[in-house]
């Protein structure tokens, strides 16, 4: 793998920029909701009105070669990663600011201008939101969110359709909604036993967290047997422009409580802070605390991972995905041995 070159990269910059307008159509769309809706809610809803522009669906009813289908595929690729941060921001601002929108600047890149519509214009939020949307783009294609979009875009599904499924399988509590669950638990630790907690008390809010019946959010990953390194350039920039923050210095303590505690009950595989541990922390710092939206945030960078392995799939002709499928009787025996185990 090569990294890009500066041209290259500029190239791409001013390529997304001159496709990031967003039809009139799409906001009404969301206008139409209330205000209330959840922002994934509103996030998908908007994408789904973006679809109407599909390069692809034009393409496929005209008649094309499946050899080109990535051809098309890409256009929609582009055009979608380029509006997603102009519905991102729209969604964000109708909600938590009164509806006040704030334009574009060309003289910014992808994420700094992200940060910048959203109302945020610390250099250090978009070198924060530059980190944010790379490290969240995509690490495997196994994850909910990029399996969806490659599961719903396998019958040719166009992109649109395919990105707005895999959205719908990010707002789980259990995916894309965890990074907001992580900073409302390390709250709810503050509120109990204040910011100066000592390692005693934090262990004893773990084990009731625990004892309760919940997980200690922002631990543990379905895939990663150590500590995700997504968290650890989290860590590193927050020991560089935060370090006195004080929900830092309790994900801080947390990282050095929670692991042995978990390795302690002896169930889980990976103890471990994962990706979600930290993010939320960060943004809450530079003044992005409305933690509703934070998966929306997450959505807008996994388009650059999901839309470009779909856009691969195309190119490959990898064919319609069907899971395999199981018998009665496979069901029942199943079921007889594992009744057998547990007796």
């Amino acid at each position: 793998m090569k990294v890009p070159t500066m041209e290259q990269v500029s190239a791409l910059a001013k390529e997304l920029q001159s496709r990031a307008k967003v039809p009139d159509h799409a906001f009404k769309v969301i206008d139409s909701l209330p205000e209330t809706a959840h922002p994934m809610t509103q996030f998908t809803t908007g994408i789904m009105a973006l679809q109407v522009q599909s390069e692809f669906q034009k393409a496929y009813e005209k008649g094309i070669p499946k050899t080109k289908y990535w051809e098309p595929t890409y256009e929609d690729s582009l055009n979608l990663i380029a509006q997603l941060p102009i519905i991102a921001s729209y969604i964000y601002r109708r909600i938590f600011k009164g509806g006040k929108i704030i334009p574009s600047s060309d003289s910014l890149d992808y994420a700094a201008n992200f940060a910048h519509i959203l109302g945020f214009n610390d250099p250090k939020m978009h070198e924060l939101m530059r980190l944010y949307v790379t490290i969240h783009s995509d690490h495997e294609g196994g994850n909910v969110s990029a399996h969806t979009v490659r599961l719903v875009g396998s019958p040719l599904s166009d992109p649109y359709l395919a990105f707005a499924a895999g959205m719908n399988g990010l707002a789980g509590p259990l995916h894309g909604l965890a990074n907001q669950e992580v900073l409302r638990w390390i709250k709810s630790v503050v509120v109990e036993v204040g910011t100066d907690v000592t390692t005693d008390q934090l262990k004893e809010y773990v084990w009731k967290t625990l004892k309760s019946g919940q997980v200690v959010p922002g631990f543990g990953h379905g895939v990663l047997r150590k500590t995700d390194p997504r968290y650890t350039c989290q860590r590193e920039f927050a020991l560089k422009y935060m370090p006195d923050d004080p929900l830092f210095k309790v994900v801080s303590q947390l990282f050095e409580v929670v692991p042995p505690i978990l390795l302690e009950l002896g169930k889980v595989k990976n103890p471990w802070p994962n990706v979600d541990a930290h993010s939320g922390v960060l943004l809450n710092h530079f003044g992005l605390s409305e933690d509703r939206f934070f998966t929306v945030l997450f959505g807008v960078s996994r388009s650059l991972g999901t839309l470009s392995q779909l856009i691969w799939d195309r190119a490959l002709g990898l064919p319609l995905e069907r899971p395999k499928s199981v018998t009665m009787d496979w069901l029942q025996s199943y079921c007889n041995k594992a009744a057998a185990v547990g007796a």
